[in-house]
């Protein structure tokens, strides 16, 4: 994904969990916040010490929550800015566990209009 597809700054972070609005489902956490002058969506993954005591855990977890964005990128609105939060729930998915999980939060947000049948097991 690239660099202007993501929330970068703190100022951009702060803004989105001070005036957005929160769903969460046992996995994940997503903060979004409409932004009609976007091209495009933004995303901010945040994975704490708390879901992955190691930072080899915490970036596969980055990872697999890219790759899902990255996969369902069309699906996705265009004009938000959004945050995933990951819980300690999520420590030891698998790719398919994050799929599924996240492509319900992001569903449960309205970030996505429908979830996508065709989820291929790995």
């Amino acid at each position: 994904m690239r660099k202007s597809y993501r929330v970068k700054t703190e100022n951009d972070f702060q803004q989105v969990f001070q005036a957005g609005n929160s769903v969460a489902n046992r996995a994940f956490v997503i903060y979004k916040i409409n932004k009609p002058e976007n091209a495009h969506f933004r995303v901010g993954i945040s994975v704490g010490k708390k879901v992955g005591h190691t930072a080899v855990v915490r970036n596969r977890l980055k990872r697999y929550i890219r790759a899902v964005l990255t996969e369902n990128k069309a699906a996705i609105n265009p004009q938000i800015d959004f945050l995933v939060i990951a819980r300690p729930y999520v420590r030891s998915f698998k790719m398919t566990d994050v799929r599924k999980n996240l492509l319900h939060a992001l569903f449960l947000a309205n970030i996505i209009e429908e979830i996508p049948d065709e989820i291929e097991e790995d």
